[in-house]
């Protein structure tokens, strides 16, 4: 009854998002249509209300070889995402950990944005790594998938893959924006069957820039495709 109850007021919160995001123009000059030229990749994630069981579906079903990093926002208060990280660790064939300060991202890890502090992704010559941000208020969530994606955007050389899975409210959809127009990404969305709260994907699948919207037990197939 009680997620029947969250389903309802996010369907009517998400009412106007295809008119707010209808409209969207993309610089096309600046997109690459030959996805299988860029050699590096990187894979982002959001997820929240009923994230950490997705996440555990989708880390638990890439191999321990994966070529890329992971980068994961989850939206949990500070002192959670370690604990997170730690299980989803002893399950993943992957490596899982809470993000700390200049990590430098590695294939085959997944990095957990620790609660209560927003994540960034920035390049260093020819190295990429975290950056952590005490300071900044102007999102909503701490951490933000927005500022995430946002970030990401930078890195001219990688191409993105995305994933924006279950959670309440619309984070994610702003970042995804900002990524399209930067070129080299392809975004996958949680099907709404999946979901517990249909509000992030639904929100993502309103900009009309996502490539695909799965069930959560085939995101990790999906994402392996585009690698």
């Amino acid at each position: 009854m009680k997620a029947g109850i969250i389903k309802s007021l996010e369907r009517k919160k998400t009412t106007n998002l295809y008119e707010k995001y209808s409209k969207i123009e993309l610089n096309n000059s600046k997109i690459t249509t030959n996805w299988n030229q860029l050699t590096k990749k990187i894979i982002l994630m959001g997820s929240s209300t009923g994230g950490p069981s997705a996440l555990q579906t989708v880390l638990c079903s890439l191999p321990e070889n994966i070529t890329a990093p992971i980068v994961i926002v989850q939206h949990m208060p500070s002192g959670f995402t370690r604990s997170l990280a730690n299980r989803l660790n002893a399950l993943a064939d992957i490596t899982v950990k809470e993000a700390e300060e200049g990590d430098v991202l590695e294939d085959g890890t997944a990095y957990i944005a620790p609660g209560g502090c927003q994540l960034r992704i920035n390049q260093f010559g020819k190295q990429v790594a975290v950056q952590l941000d005490h300071t900044t208020t102007s999102y909503t969530h701490c951490p933000s998938v927005d500022l995430m994606f946002s970030s990401a955007s930078e890195l001219a050389e990688y191409g993105k893959i995305v994933v924006i899975m279950t959670g309440m409210g619309s984070d994610g959809s702003s970042g995804l924006i900002t990524l399209k127009r930067s070129g080299h990404v392809k975004a996958i969305a949680e099907s709404e069957e999946s979901c517990v709260v249909y509000g992030m994907p639904r929100a993502a699948i309103a900009t009309e820039l996502v490539d695909e919207v799965v069930n959560v037990e085939h995101i990790a197939k999906t994402i392996l495709k585009y690698l």
